[in-house]
């Protein structure tokens, strides 16, 4: 997940900031989920992504912020770099090893429906091109395609282009600008919680389920709590109730990943989403503020955090891990067979672009960024589709009967 943003322990001018196991391990949690759910082992496994998105709207808020307290204005070309860096090789190594996997071993539809939504993937647009394709998210008995989990991928990489252009424009127009960060995000989180509501169509649940605007408050109420006014709200709180309320919020969390079963459960949409992500920004804004609490020391443990750390990867080849091995695969082949991939993306690929690779930080980068999107270009040009069906047309009853 997506989409998923890192912990960082550097900010935009260099400083040395403060590290939070917890998140990590929280980010490890909801993998976790979601890889349970695509196996059909938890039906409320989806949450996670939930989770991941206001994970990511936190620590991008909180990077932003910190970089505004310092400078007083925004770098985009900074920020967009680093999440070209951040995202961009293990999205384009899994584009380009899936696609050509696919065209050389896969069946007819699935070389056509990965021909047609990679471009798409490619553009962070996906999720509004399989809504256009009336593609199911839910349906899964349909035909898979080995892409669509990317829509929350999408969903982030949106919001990452728009969010930071925002707190840019408070940033040079606004006086306290955390004070008006915090109010967008609370109204926007609001209009997207409504539109969910009003838009819901129980017949076609995907369009508010993977719509940029009407997923957006999970992001946005991982915004609130990054910014001073929801760290004050926090910290007025008793500290007492931190602990105990940890413990209630990963127990309610865990509850609905077991209880909730799709999209038909009642009260999803209209608000039972918007409640999960606020109790998971919660969670977020509390592992922060009392890192040193049991449930925070829990969830920073080792296993958590490795899991964290390779979440972003493990995210992208799950699912077509599970397309590619069958209807059926079993959970723990496609857990071994994702870890591998996903250690090989990020150890190979990710990691050495993202610390080690000073061209990918200057000029170079930026023409080496726009060669790999020409290079993806010409594979969905060049790489051949399958055949078109050959039709039989003597069998073929262009009249049917006649009846009268």
């Amino acid at each position: 997940m997506t989409g998923v943003s890192p912990n960082p322990a550097v900010s935009l001018d260099g400083r040395v900031r403060a590290y939070v196991p917890a998140l990590d391990g929280l980010r490890g949690l909801a993998i976790i989920g979601v890889v349970l759910f695509h196996t059909g082992h938890l039906p409320g496994g989806f949450l996670g992504v939930d989770l991941f998105f206001a994970l990511s709207g936190y620590l991008i808020t909180d990077l932003l912020l910190h970089e505004i307290r310092k400078t007083g204005r925004v770098s985009l070309t900074v920020f967009w770099g680093r999440r070209v860096r951040r995202l961009g090789p293990a999205l384009a190594f899994l584009l380009a090893g899936v696609t050509v996997f696919v065209v050389v071993a896969g069946s007819p539809d699935l070389v056509r429906t990965t021909l047609a939504d990679g471009p798409w993937v490619q553009a962070n647009l996906v999720n509004w091109h399989l809504l256009a394709e009336s593609s199911d998210y839910w349906d899964r008995f349909g035909n898979q395609r080995v892409f669509e989990h990317l829509w929350s991928v999408a969903v982030e990489e949106q919001f990452y282009l728009v969010w930071p252009f925002l707190l840019l424009l408070i940033a040079r127009g606004a006086h306290q600008v955390e004070r008006w960060v915090a109010v967008a995000a609370v109204t926007v989180a609001a209009v997207s919680a409504v539109l969910m509501t009003g838009l819901h169509d129980p017949a076609a649940p995907s369009r508010v389920y993977t719509g940029t605007d009407t997923r957006a408050f999970s992001l946005l109420l991982g915004a609130v709590v990054a910014t001073a006014g929801g760290r004050t709200v926090l910290n007025r709180l008793p500290r007492r109730w931190v602990g105990p309320g940890q413990v209630v919020l990963l127990v309610a969390l865990a509850a609905a990943w077991l209880l909730v079963d799709g999209p038909d459960t009642p009260g999803l949409f209209p608000g039972g989403l918007f409640a999960y992500a606020a109790g998971a920004a919660l969670l977020i804004g509390w592992c922060v503020q009392e890192p040193g609490s049991a449930v925070s020391r829990v969830l920073g443990r080792s296993p958590l955090r490795w899991v964290g750390s390779i979440s972003y990867s493990l995210y992208l080849w799950h699912w077509p891990v599970i397309v590619l091995l069958g209807r059926h695969p079993s959970g723990f082949g496609v857990c071994v067979v994702s870890l591998a991939l996903a250690c090989l993306s990020k150890y190979l690929v990710e990691d050495p672009v993202r610390y080690r690779a000073a061209w990918a930080r200057d000029g170079r980068g930026a023409v080496v960024f726009v060669v790999v999107m020409l290079a993806l270009a010409l594979l969905w040009v060049f790489l051949p589709g399958p055949a078109a069906p050959e039709i039989d047309i003597t069998q073929v009853d262009c009249c049917g009967p006649v009846t009268g």
